[in-house]
C-alpha cells in the first residue's frame, strides 16, 4: 500500500476546508472512485487541514493528488489557497476499526482459562 498526505496552511486554507466540509459528498465520491482506493481522511487543523489517502499502490495515490488538484481548480479557485505540502511513501502499518482483538489473535476457549 502507498499513502499520501496533503497539508494545507496559510492563505485560504481554512476557507478551503470550510468548502470541503460543505461538499464532503463530492469529495467522498471522487476518492472512492480511484482504482485501488483503501482509505481517506480529511482533518481540520488550527492552521487549515490535511488529507490522508491510502491506496493499493503509488498509481492510486498519484491519481488522488491529480484529482484533488483538479477539484480545487474547478471548485475553489476563487479561494486562492496556498498549495499543499505533500508527503508520500509506502505504508508500514495500516489499522482500522474493523479488526477486533479476536480477529487479531487466536481465540482461547474460556474452558481452558483458569
Amino acid at each position: 500500500m502507498h499513502a499520501v498526505i496533503r497539508s494545507y496552511s496559510g492563505s485560504g486554507a481554512s476557507e478551503l476546508f470550510d468548502l470541503l466540509e460543505k461538499r464532503k459528498s463530492d469529495v467522498e465520491d471522487m476518492m472512492r472512485s480511484i482504482e485501488g482506493f483503501v482509505a481517506y481522511d480529511l482533518v481540520r487543523t488550527a492552521t487549515g487541514g490535511s488529507s490522508f489517502t491510502v491506496c493499493q499502490d503509488k498509481a492510486g495515490t498519484d491519481e488522488s493528488v491529480r484529482r484533488a488538484r483538479q477539484w480545487i481548480a474547478t471548485n475553489a479557485s476563487d479561494i486562492r489557497a496556498d498549495g499543499p505540502a505533500v508527503s508520500e511513501g509506502p505504508v508500514i502499518v495500516h489499522l482500522d476499526g474493523r479488526e477486533t482483538s479476536a480477529e487479531m489473535s487466536p481465540a482461547i476457549p474460556l474452558s481452558t482459562v483458569s
